[in-house]
């Protein structure tokens, strides 16, 4: 929230950019402040303040402190606003990108490097030793998986996808040790899922999952990459939790790059590029 309104501070008003300067020298003051002494600190009129908060993309003053006071006690620059029914496009629009670039803020700040180190180093162990590596979700986390096998095949790693719950059951029964399984899921809790990371377990395989903290499937892993917000999956369709999970993914996908290394993927990366440039128009 506070880097928002930082790269908003060229496009306000002068008067709006005291009232700015006042919220990112102390937001938790600014949070707690009735609006009569925000506007005599910043030097500006009441409205002034009201006004500043619209520009920066709020309701008004009680919307910002609400978010502010959040942000501050949270220690993270996180907000979720909801979409309303009465919404113009243009809520839409602001609401929409808002949520993801703050679940994407929050989990930087929140994911732990260590788990993603050790997810990629599994990962890395079986692609050079020959194992299998495989991606399991449904719904849209199975849309997720299927991106994460393209992005392993474009690095030269054999990997799979499944998004069929008998599939999946069918696959986890036939992994060994040193294979490795990725399980995706927003809602931590899809049954279908629980018994594949079971089975894989037994049988020896890594499991890393990425889902939600306090879930089943987030303590039925080896690996937990925690992915969490504070979207209703019950109200809305999934958006921000596929979006982070790309995300995940993508750290995963770069991370793997990196410890093959760059002599190994150029080459190959680089012929693939050109092969594929009949399929272009020019």
């Amino acid at each position: 929230m506070l880097d928002r309104i930082k790269a908003c501070l060229p496009s306000l008003a002068p008067a709006e950019q005291r009232v700015a300067h006042l919220v990112l020298s102390d937001a938790r003051a600014f949070a707690n402040l009735p609006v009569t002494e925000l506007a005599a600190r910043a030097r500006v009129s009441k409205p002034t303040v009201i006004r500043f908060c619209r520009s920066v993309g709020y309701d008004g003053l009680s919307d910002f402190k609400l978010k502010l006071a959040g942000n501050v006690s949270e220690g993270v620059p996180f907000i979720h606003r909801s979409v309303d029914a009465d919404d113009k496009t243009s809520d839409v629009l602001v609401k929409v990108i808002d949520n993801t670039v703050a679940a994407f803020l929050k989990y930087r700040n929140d994911a732990s490097s260590a788990l993603i180190e050790r997810a990629a180093l599994a990962l890395v162990s079986a692609y050079k030793h020959g194992h299998r590596i495989e991606f399991f979700g449904v719904g849209n986390s199975g849309i997720v998986a299927q991106d994460a096998q393209h992005k392993f095949f474009r690095l030269g790693v054999h990997a799979i996808a499944y998004s069929d719950g008998h599939l999946q059951v069918m696959s986890a029964s036939l992994l060994k040790p040193g294979d490795c399984v990725v399980i995706i899921s927003n809602s931590g809790r899809t049954r279908d899922l629980m018994d594949a990371c079971d089975i894989a377990r037994r049988n020896g395989a890594t499991t890393i999952v990425i889902t939600a903290s306090g879930t089943p499937l987030g303590t039925a892993g080896h690996i937990h990459l925690a992915a969490d917000h504070p979207e209703g999956y019950d109200r809305y369709s999934p958006m921000v939790s596929r979006l982070l999970h790309l995300m995940i993914i993508d750290i995963l996908a770069t991370t793997v790059a990196l410890r093959i290394g760059g002599d190994k993927l150029q080459p190959l990366l680089k012929e693939m590029k050109n092969n594929l440039r009949s399929k272009r128009y020019a």
